[in-house]
């Protein structure tokens, strides 16, 4: 696949407001007649809303991981995805887009050529219990990948989902993380190469700011107060390590790139999303810290949501031409 892809280096590139990527298969309204029939117990949770049209009360957390199962059966042949109540349920649209972002960015050191060698290993840091990442990758670019995480339970549910698909299992290898202090170190073996990384990583500094984040998304669902709610912990829920870490996405993503900098010429392009626009500064200069050759700054939008990627190579011109003769 030949594509034209713009240049986003050190500056946030713009993209059409409110639109997913042009790749992404999750374009306009959900066709819910379709979606019920991949994913019957979808039924059960479509009503039509005031403006008359079907919907599902996207604040049931029951709700939404049968949109998920859904989706991701009609779109990418996944069968039986779930995940336990008290994870975190992923909106499958706006994680295809980072995917799809992503293979724009090798596009852009590949002549405009997605790579889709079988040599394209791609490593997934924090893939928690849904492993959204890996199945979207591999479905859409055949990319082999590497899903970590420090939480054991999580890994075994993501597995649970790999068994339900052989296909998929063959391709995407799950690996804890021994130590909740690192990323890379005690992940990455000697003998291995990564055409591409990335992360979603805990945006909030405390469980308090996770608490007050979750309170914003069911004001703005119409809850009053998410305290009053029986199931307020669901939908917007999750494991500590998936919500919050000391410092926030800033102290974890500077962490990130000063332990990139230790396998400098084992990946090709780093990369992590960036929830806050303010986290900006301080990662470039972490970046400049560690003399990265070049990085880019890609924008997102869905909806009224705004986010961005970061990515990030130590790679010259000469290394990177000989990556791509080597593993492209």
């Amino acid at each position: 696949m030949r594509i034209k892809t713009p240049k986003h280096q050190s500056a946030v590139a713009p993209t059409q407001a409110g639109k997913f990527h042009p790749r992404n298969r999750h374009q306009g309204r959900y066709d819910f007649p379709r979606l019920i029939q991949a994913e019957a117990a979808l039924g059960n949770f479509v009503n039509v809303n005031a403006y008359g049209e079907q919907s599902i009360d996207f604040a049931d957390s029951a709700a939404v991981k049968a949109l998920n199962r859904a989706l991701l059966n009609d779109n990418y042949g996944i069968q039986g995805w779930d995940i336990p109540s008290q994870n975190l349920c992923p909106p499958v649209p706006g994680r295809a887009d980072y995917v799809h972002y992503l293979a724009d960015l090798l596009a852009g050191s590949n002549n405009g050529v997605i790579p889709k060698s079988k040599m394209m290993q791609v490593l997934d840091i924090g893939t928690g219990a849904n492993c959204i990442y890996p199945l979207i990758g591999y479905s859409e670019y055949g990319w082999d990948f590497v899903a970590t995480d420090i939480n054991a339970a999580s890994l075994a549910n993501a597995q649970t989902i790999l068994d339900a698909n052989p296909k998929l299992a063959k391709h995407i290898t799950l690996r804890l993380q021994p130590s909740p202090a690192a990323i890379f170190k005690g992940v990455v073996r000697d003998n291995e190469w990564f055409d591409l990384t990335m992360c979603n990583p805990p945006f909030h500094a405390s469980l308090a700011e996770a608490s007050e984040g979750a309170q914003r998304k069911w004001q703005n669902l119409g809850k009053q107060d998410a305290r009053d709610e029986a199931h307020s912990a669901l939908n917007f829920g999750g494991q500590d390590a998936e919500l919050w870490c000391e410092g926030g996405e800033q102290a974890f993503i500077k962490r990130m790139i000063t332990e990139s900098a230790q396998i400098p010429t084992r990946c090709f392009w780093f990369s992590t999303l960036v929830s806050k626009s303010a986290t900006l500064p301080g990662i470039y200069e972490a970046l400049k810290l560690v003399n990265v050759h070049e990085h880019k700054t890609i924008a997102m939008s869905q909806g009224q949501k705004q986010s961005r990627l970061v990515a990030w190579t130590f790679l010259n011109p000469v290394q990177q031409a000989g990556w791509r003769k080597l593993r492209w």
